[in-house]
Protein backbone atom coordinates (compact mmCIF):
# COMPACT_ATOMS: atom_id res chain seq x y z
CA UNK A 1 0.00 0.00 0.00
CA UNK A 2 1.40 3.41 -0.74
CA UNK A 3 1.39 6.59 1.29
CA UNK A 4 2.08 10.03 0.22
CA UNK A 5 3.48 11.60 3.28
CA UNK A 6 3.49 15.39 3.47
CA UNK A 7 4.83 18.08 5.32
CA UNK A 8 1.22 17.86 7.82
CA UNK A 9 2.10 14.50 8.91
CA UNK A 10 5.49 15.14 9.60
CA UNK A 11 4.92 18.31 11.73
CA UNK A 12 1.74 16.51 13.40
CA UNK A 13 4.31 13.99 14.42
CA UNK A 14 6.87 16.69 15.40
CA UNK A 15 4.06 18.50 17.70
CA UNK A 16 4.31 15.51 20.03
CA UNK A 17 7.63 15.82 20.95
CA UNK A 18 8.64 17.75 24.02
CA UNK A 19 11.76 20.32 24.21
CA UNK A 20 12.55 19.38 27.73
CA UNK A 21 14.84 22.66 28.72
CA UNK A 22 11.26 25.00 27.26
CA UNK A 23 8.35 22.40 28.03
CA UNK A 24 6.98 23.07 24.41
CA UNK A 25 7.14 21.12 21.08
CA UNK A 26 9.36 21.84 18.23
CA UNK A 27 7.38 23.07 15.68
CA UNK A 28 5.59 25.46 18.46
CA UNK A 29 8.95 26.64 19.56
CA UNK A 30 10.14 27.14 15.73
CA UNK A 31 13.01 24.53 16.10
CA UNK A 32 12.20 22.92 12.71
CA UNK A 33 13.80 23.85 9.82
CA UNK A 34 14.80 22.91 6.10
CA UNK A 35 11.89 20.01 5.95
CA UNK A 36 12.51 17.50 2.54
CA UNK A 37 10.03 15.06 1.83
CA UNK A 38 11.71 12.79 -1.52
CA UNK A 39 9.65 9.41 -1.27
CA UNK A 40 10.04 7.69 2.24
CA UNK A 41 12.98 9.47 3.00
CA UNK A 42 12.43 12.59 5.16
CA UNK A 43 15.01 15.21 6.27
CA UNK A 44 15.21 18.50 8.53
CA UNK A 45 17.33 20.00 10.52
CA UNK A 46 16.31 20.80 14.68
CA UNK A 47 17.77 24.35 15.59
CA UNK A 48 18.26 24.91 18.86
CA UNK A 49 19.25 28.28 21.03
CA UNK A 50 22.01 28.90 23.70
CA UNK A 51 18.61 28.41 26.07
CA UNK A 52 17.66 25.17 25.08
CA UNK A 53 20.30 22.70 24.20
CA UNK A 54 20.96 21.00 27.26
CA UNK A 55 18.56 18.12 26.33
CA UNK A 56 19.62 18.16 22.73
CA UNK A 57 20.60 14.47 21.58
CA UNK A 58 17.40 13.21 24.08
CA UNK A 59 15.28 15.75 21.49
CA UNK A 60 16.92 14.92 18.24
CA UNK A 61 16.19 10.86 19.07
CA UNK A 62 12.41 11.60 20.27
CA UNK A 63 12.08 13.54 16.62
CA UNK A 64 13.55 10.91 14.76
CA UNK A 65 11.46 8.30 16.63
CA UNK A 66 8.31 10.17 16.06
CA UNK A 67 8.90 10.83 12.44
CA UNK A 68 9.72 7.16 11.45
CA UNK A 69 6.60 6.02 12.88
CA UNK A 70 4.81 8.00 9.95
CA UNK A 71 3.34 4.88 7.91
CA UNK A 72 5.45 5.15 4.62
CA UNK A 73 8.63 6.59 6.13
CA UNK A 74 11.65 4.54 5.29
CA UNK A 75 14.38 6.58 6.24
CA UNK A 76 14.87 10.01 8.70
CA UNK A 77 17.60 12.40 8.68
CA UNK A 78 17.89 15.18 10.84
CA UNK A 79 21.02 17.57 11.56
CA UNK A 80 21.12 19.88 14.70
CA UNK A 81 22.33 23.51 14.89
CA UNK A 82 22.77 25.66 17.66
CA UNK A 83 22.41 29.21 17.68
CA UNK A 84 22.70 32.18 20.25
CA UNK A 85 19.55 33.40 21.45
CA UNK A 86 18.05 36.82 20.26
CA UNK A 87 18.96 39.98 22.38
CA UNK A 88 15.79 41.22 23.40
CA UNK A 89 14.90 44.45 21.54
CA UNK A 90 15.15 47.49 23.73
CA UNK A 91 12.17 49.62 24.27
CA UNK A 92 11.76 52.25 21.45
CA UNK A 93 13.11 55.61 23.13
CA UNK A 94 10.20 58.23 22.95
CA UNK A 95 10.50 61.83 22.67
CA UNK A 96 10.22 63.90 25.56
CA UNK A 97 6.59 65.37 25.52
CA UNK A 98 6.70 69.39 24.87
CA UNK A 99 10.22 68.73 23.93
CA UNK A 100 11.39 69.31 20.61
CA UNK A 101 15.23 69.07 21.12
CA UNK A 102 17.14 67.73 23.68
CA UNK A 103 20.63 68.77 24.39
CA UNK A 104 22.80 67.20 27.56
CA UNK A 105 25.51 69.14 29.32
CA UNK A 106 28.39 66.90 30.64
CA UNK A 107 31.57 66.15 31.76
CA UNK A 108 34.34 63.68 32.36
CA UNK A 109 35.00 64.99 36.12
CA UNK A 110 33.70 67.58 38.70
CA UNK A 111 35.02 71.50 39.25
CA UNK A 112 35.28 71.90 35.54
CA UNK A 113 32.14 74.48 35.56
CA UNK A 114 29.45 72.46 33.75
CA UNK A 115 26.54 73.78 35.51
CA UNK A 116 27.76 77.36 34.86
CA UNK A 117 27.70 76.36 31.29
CA UNK A 118 24.72 74.57 31.71
CA UNK A 119 22.63 77.39 32.54
CA UNK A 120 24.21 80.27 30.63
CA UNK A 121 23.72 78.21 27.23
CA UNK A 122 20.49 78.07 28.50
CA UNK A 123 19.63 81.58 28.78
CA UNK A 124 21.76 82.41 25.72
CA UNK A 125 19.33 80.20 23.46
CA UNK A 126 16.27 81.72 25.13
CA UNK A 127 18.01 85.28 24.42
CA UNK A 128 17.63 84.13 20.83
CA UNK A 129 14.01 83.86 21.10
CA UNK A 130 13.59 80.11 21.66
CA UNK A 131 11.81 78.43 24.58
CA UNK A 132 14.26 77.13 26.60
CA UNK A 133 13.98 74.46 29.67
CA UNK A 134 16.58 73.21 32.04
CA UNK A 135 17.09 70.04 33.37
CA UNK A 136 19.54 69.51 36.52
CA UNK A 137 20.28 65.56 37.06
CA UNK A 138 22.87 65.87 39.17
CA UNK A 139 20.87 64.23 41.98
CA UNK A 140 23.19 64.80 44.67
CA UNK A 141 24.66 68.22 43.96
CA UNK A 142 22.23 70.23 42.21
CA UNK A 143 23.06 73.53 41.70
CA UNK A 144 20.22 75.07 39.96
CA UNK A 145 18.32 76.59 42.50
CA UNK A 146 21.33 78.51 43.65
CA UNK A 147 22.51 79.89 40.12
CA UNK A 148 19.19 80.24 39.17
CA UNK A 149 18.23 82.13 42.11
CA UNK A 150 14.78 80.28 42.82
CA UNK A 151 14.25 77.85 45.47
CA UNK A 152 10.59 77.16 45.16
CA UNK A 153 8.35 73.82 45.97
CA UNK A 154 7.63 72.06 42.61
CA UNK A 155 3.85 71.29 42.58
CA UNK A 156 2.23 68.67 40.54
CA UNK A 157 -1.01 68.06 37.50
CA UNK A 158 -3.60 66.09 39.09
CA UNK A 159 -2.08 63.47 36.60
CA UNK A 160 1.38 63.66 38.94
CA UNK A 161 2.97 65.22 35.95
CA UNK A 162 5.20 67.54 37.82
CA UNK A 163 5.18 71.55 36.58
CA UNK A 164 8.62 73.33 36.55
CA UNK A 165 9.18 76.48 38.05
CA UNK A 166 10.27 79.55 35.35
CA UNK A 167 13.15 82.19 36.09
CA UNK A 168 14.07 84.70 33.54
CA UNK A 169 11.83 82.87 30.94
CA UNK A 170 13.78 79.35 31.36
CA UNK A 171 11.28 76.56 32.85
CA UNK A 172 13.22 74.91 35.28
CA UNK A 173 13.45 70.97 37.23
CA UNK A 174 15.79 70.07 40.02
CA UNK A 175 15.89 67.89 42.89
CA UNK A 176 16.87 70.43 44.42
CA UNK A 177 13.17 71.93 44.68
CA UNK A 178 12.34 69.13 46.53
CA UNK A 179 15.09 69.61 49.61
CA UNK A 180 15.95 71.67 52.26
CA UNK A 181 18.77 73.72 50.92
CA UNK A 182 21.08 71.63 53.52
CA UNK A 183 19.38 68.46 53.56
CA UNK A 184 21.42 65.56 51.72
CA UNK A 185 19.74 62.96 49.29
CA UNK A 186 20.91 60.00 51.09
CA UNK A 187 19.40 56.83 48.31
CA UNK A 188 20.71 54.25 46.41
CA UNK A 189 21.37 53.68 42.86
CA UNK A 190 17.13 52.57 41.88
CA UNK A 191 15.66 55.29 43.59
CA UNK A 192 17.74 57.59 41.96
CA UNK A 193 17.07 55.90 38.21
CA UNK A 194 13.03 56.24 38.89
CA UNK A 195 13.68 60.22 40.17
CA UNK A 196 15.77 60.17 36.61
CA UNK A 197 13.09 58.95 34.45
CA UNK A 198 10.55 60.79 36.49
CA UNK A 199 12.16 64.30 35.39
CA UNK A 200 12.42 62.73 31.95
CA UNK A 201 8.87 61.53 31.31
CA UNK A 202 6.84 62.62 33.91
CA UNK A 203 7.25 66.62 33.73
CA UNK A 204 4.29 69.10 32.28
CA UNK A 205 7.15 70.63 30.15
CA UNK A 206 5.10 73.60 27.88
CA UNK A 207 6.30 73.51 24.37
CA UNK A 208 10.08 73.94 24.87
CA UNK A 209 12.25 74.47 21.31
CA UNK A 210 15.39 73.32 23.78
CA UNK A 211 15.73 71.44 26.62
CA UNK A 212 19.25 71.69 28.25
CA UNK A 213 19.94 68.62 30.66
CA UNK A 214 22.67 69.38 33.07
CA UNK A 215 24.36 66.24 33.65
CA UNK A 216 26.40 65.08 36.65
CA UNK A 217 29.88 64.59 36.41
CA UNK A 218 31.35 61.47 35.03
CA UNK A 219 29.65 58.25 32.95
CA UNK A 220 27.65 56.45 35.51
CA UNK A 221 23.80 55.43 36.14
CA UNK A 222 22.76 59.13 35.32
CA UNK A 223 24.18 59.14 32.08
CA UNK A 224 22.81 56.15 30.64
CA UNK A 225 19.34 55.83 31.92
CA UNK A 226 19.13 59.45 30.19
CA UNK A 227 20.36 57.95 26.65
CA UNK A 228 18.30 54.84 27.12
CA UNK A 229 14.98 56.72 27.89
CA UNK A 230 14.92 59.57 25.40
CA UNK A 231 16.15 60.25 22.14
CA UNK A 232 19.01 62.76 23.09
CA UNK A 233 19.79 65.64 20.02
CA UNK A 234 23.11 66.05 21.06
CA UNK A 235 25.87 66.51 23.78
CA UNK A 236 27.89 69.25 24.75
CA UNK A 237 31.58 68.32 26.93
CA UNK A 238 32.63 70.62 29.01
CA UNK A 239 36.74 70.97 30.28
CA UNK A 240 39.29 72.67 31.12
CA UNK A 241 42.57 72.43 29.48
CA UNK A 242 44.34 70.87 32.42
CA UNK A 243 45.44 67.10 31.42
CA UNK A 244 43.17 66.03 34.12
CA UNK A 245 40.02 67.46 32.73
CA UNK A 246 40.90 66.38 29.34
CA UNK A 247 41.18 62.64 30.09
CA UNK A 248 38.01 62.54 31.53
CA UNK A 249 36.51 64.77 28.81
CA UNK A 250 37.35 62.13 26.65
CA UNK A 251 36.20 59.58 28.39
CA UNK A 252 32.68 61.46 28.03
CA UNK A 253 33.15 61.66 24.14
CA UNK A 254 33.53 58.46 24.05
CA UNK A 255 30.88 56.87 26.03
CA UNK A 256 28.50 59.09 24.21
CA UNK A 257 29.63 57.59 20.81
CA UNK A 258 29.54 54.18 22.42
CA UNK A 259 25.67 54.98 22.59
CA UNK A 260 25.23 56.84 19.50
CA UNK A 261 24.80 60.19 20.90
CA UNK A 262 26.01 62.85 18.27
CA UNK A 263 28.74 65.26 20.77
CA UNK A 264 28.03 68.64 19.57
CA UNK A 265 31.29 69.99 20.54
CA UNK A 266 33.75 71.33 23.49
CA UNK A 267 33.55 74.17 25.42
CA UNK A 268 36.72 74.63 26.96
CA UNK A 269 36.16 76.76 30.16
CA UNK A 270 38.17 78.41 33.18
CA UNK A 271 40.54 78.56 29.38
CA UNK A 272 42.59 81.79 30.36
CA UNK A 273 42.39 84.66 33.07
CA UNK A 274 42.61 88.32 32.24
CA UNK A 275 43.97 90.39 35.28
CA UNK A 276 41.12 93.33 35.87
CA UNK A 277 44.09 95.63 36.64
CA UNK A 278 46.84 95.10 34.13
CA UNK A 279 45.06 93.31 31.48
CA UNK A 280 47.80 90.84 31.25
CA UNK A 281 45.98 87.26 29.57
CA UNK A 282 47.36 84.16 31.84
CA UNK A 283 46.62 80.78 30.62
CA UNK A 284 46.16 79.30 34.36
CA UNK A 285 45.21 75.85 33.83
CA UNK A 286 47.74 75.02 30.84
CA UNK A 287 46.79 75.74 26.78
CA UNK A 288 45.61 74.10 24.03
CA UNK A 289 44.02 71.25 25.93
CA UNK A 290 40.34 71.60 24.39
CA UNK A 291 41.55 71.86 20.46
CA UNK A 292 44.04 69.18 21.31
CA UNK A 293 40.83 67.23 22.13
CA UNK A 294 38.65 68.53 19.08
CA UNK A 295 41.24 67.61 16.26
CA UNK A 296 41.56 64.07 18.27
CA UNK A 297 37.94 63.31 18.18
CA UNK A 298 37.35 65.67 15.28
CA UNK A 299 35.02 67.51 17.00
CA UNK A 300 33.73 71.02 17.10
CA UNK A 301 35.72 73.63 20.15
CA UNK A 302 32.94 75.76 20.65
CA UNK A 303 34.14 78.11 22.18
CA UNK A 304 36.67 79.22 25.42
CA UNK A 305 35.67 81.07 28.20
CA UNK A 306 37.65 82.78 30.41
CA UNK A 307 37.87 82.32 34.17
CA UNK A 308 36.38 85.46 35.59
CA UNK A 309 34.60 86.69 38.71
CA UNK A 310 31.73 87.89 37.36
CA UNK A 311 30.70 84.66 35.83
CA UNK A 312 31.15 83.40 39.54
CA UNK A 313 29.74 85.82 41.42
CA UNK A 314 26.50 85.80 38.77
CA UNK A 315 25.81 82.14 39.68
CA UNK A 316 26.09 83.10 43.57
CA UNK A 317 23.70 85.45 43.46
CA UNK A 318 21.01 83.62 41.57
CA UNK A 319 21.66 85.92 38.60
CA UNK A 320 23.63 83.96 35.89
CA UNK A 321 26.49 86.76 33.53
CA UNK A 322 24.06 85.72 30.20
CA UNK A 323 21.23 87.92 32.66
CA UNK A 324 22.93 89.85 35.04
CA UNK A 325 25.68 91.52 31.76
CA UNK A 326 24.23 90.18 28.31
CA UNK A 327 26.30 92.63 26.20
CA UNK A 328 29.70 91.44 28.30
CA UNK A 329 32.06 89.73 26.65
CA UNK A 330 31.87 87.00 28.72
CA UNK A 331 27.73 86.76 28.00
CA UNK A 332 29.03 86.93 24.47
CA UNK A 333 30.45 84.03 24.92
CA UNK A 334 28.26 82.20 25.89
CA UNK A 335 25.93 83.42 22.94
CA UNK A 336 28.28 82.59 20.22
CA UNK A 337 28.63 78.83 21.78
CA UNK A 338 24.80 79.01 22.00
CA UNK A 339 24.79 79.98 17.95
CA UNK A 340 27.10 77.52 17.14
CA UNK A 341 25.25 74.86 18.93
CA UNK A 342 22.32 75.62 16.52
CA UNK A 343 24.32 75.97 13.69
CA UNK A 344 25.53 72.06 14.48
CA UNK A 345 22.01 71.05 14.99
CA UNK A 346 21.48 72.47 11.62
CA UNK A 347 24.36 70.90 9.45
CA UNK A 348 23.12 67.54 11.19
CA UNK A 349 19.76 68.41 9.04
CA UNK A 350 18.06 68.68 13.01
CA UNK A 351 14.64 70.27 13.24
CA UNK A 352 14.80 73.47 14.22
CA UNK A 353 12.30 76.02 15.69
CA UNK A 354 11.50 78.60 13.20
CA UNK A 355 12.00 81.85 15.53
CA UNK A 356 10.75 84.36 13.35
Amino acid sequence: MSHNITEEMVFAALRGVIDPDQGKDLVTLRMIRDLKIDGGRVSFKIVFTGTACSHKKEAETNAINAVASIPGVSEVSVETEVEAPKAKAMPAKAPIPGVKQTIAVASGKGGVGKSTVAVNLALALAKSGAKVGLLDTDIYGPSLPLMMGIHEPIQATPEEKLIPLNKFGIQLISVGFMLDEETPLIWRGPLVMQLIKQFLIGVEWKDLDYLVIDLPPGTGDVQLTLVQTIPLTGAVVVTTPQDVALIDARRAIKMFSEVKVPVLGIIENMSYFVCPHCNEKSEIFSHGGGQKTSDRYHVPLLGKIPLDMAIREGGDAGIPIVEADPSSAHAQAFMSISEAVVSILIANRVSIPDLG
